[in-house]
């Protein structure tokens, strides 16, 4: 019996040492052993930058101005200092800025503009978007005297399932990776598996998900290292949640002592 003890104890000794991560660990800026490497280089790994064609329900922001005062009126260009600034505080408050002011390409694939009426922007990207504007534009103003920009309004996304703030996110950039998408979302908890992320992302054509091992550095080289507009993440829990363990070194200490005593318990109740 006092054999089967110390075995015990002994055995929840390791476990618990295991589980310990060292100050050293995690404090920066230490002095540290100048016989250690400051950093090691890995290899470039280029990225992959396909284009982006337009989907349903993206959020487009097309800017045109022209030399006519008359034609700007119609395309609702803010001339007004005071109105671009609310917009500038708008964004750094939260606000979705594109969604208000820009055009939202609807389930036909289309946006309708201000004179030129509707317009099929679907499977185009925005270099394509902007000279079928521009050629439409010709018919109201010569080609030297308009401007046309269009870009994306901002990468929308949603993170579900383990992530330590879920929820539909709005980054205002043309183009973000997997890694600032899991940061915007507060990364992903203890217990999420990193190598299974769902992605579920929408086509012309339908609606498709893939699992991820984000846990493999071939990531930054394939179609999913840049996530795109309205696409979804879910990050499933290990079992290791389903089963209750511990997940650091407090819960896993409760959870040693726990069983310990319980199995110290039934040892005296039948010895």
């Amino acid at each position: 019996m006092k054999i089967l003890k110390f075995l015990l104890f002994a055995a929840s000794v390791v476990s618990l040492t295991a589980s310990c991560i060292s100050n050293e660990r995690i404090i920066y800026l230490q002095e540290t052993d100048e016989s250690i490497p400051l950093y090691t280089e890995g290899e470039l790994v280029p990225n992959s930058t396909e284009e982006y064609y337009l989907q349903y329900n993206d959020v487009v922001d097309i800017n045109i101005k022209t030399t006519s005062p008359e034609l700007n009126e119609i395309f609702g260009i803010a001339g007004d200092e005071s109105v671009r600034m609310n917009m500038a505080q708008g964004a750094q408050n939260g606000g979705d800025i594109f969604f208000i002011n820009g055009y939202t390409v609807d389930e036909n694939g289309q946006v309708e503009l201000p004179l030129l009426g509707e317009i099929d922007l679907l499977g185009l990207t925005t270099k394509q978007a902007q000279s079928k504007i521009e050629s439409q534009l010709r018919a109201y103003v010569n080609e030297e005297d308009f401007f046309v920009r269009v870009r994306l309004g901002g990468v929308r996304f949603s993170a579900l399932g383990e992530f330590n703030r879920s929820g539909n996110f709005t980054i205002l950039q043309n183009r973000i990776s997997i890694f600032q998408a899991i940061a915007h979302a507060g990364d992903m908890t203890t217990t999420a598996k990193r190598n299974e992320v769902v992605l579920i992302r929408q086509y012309p054509e339908g609606t498709k998900s893939f699992r991820i091992n984000l846990n493999d550095k071939r990531i930054v080289e394939s179609e999913f290292y840049f996530i795109r507009p309205n696409d979804l993440l879910y990050a499933e829990p290990m079992k290791i949640r389903e089963l209750g363990t511990g997940v650091n070194f407090v819960q896993t200490f409760q959870l040693a002592v726990t069983t310990l005593s319980a199995v110290l318990l039934v040892l005296n109740a039948i010895r």
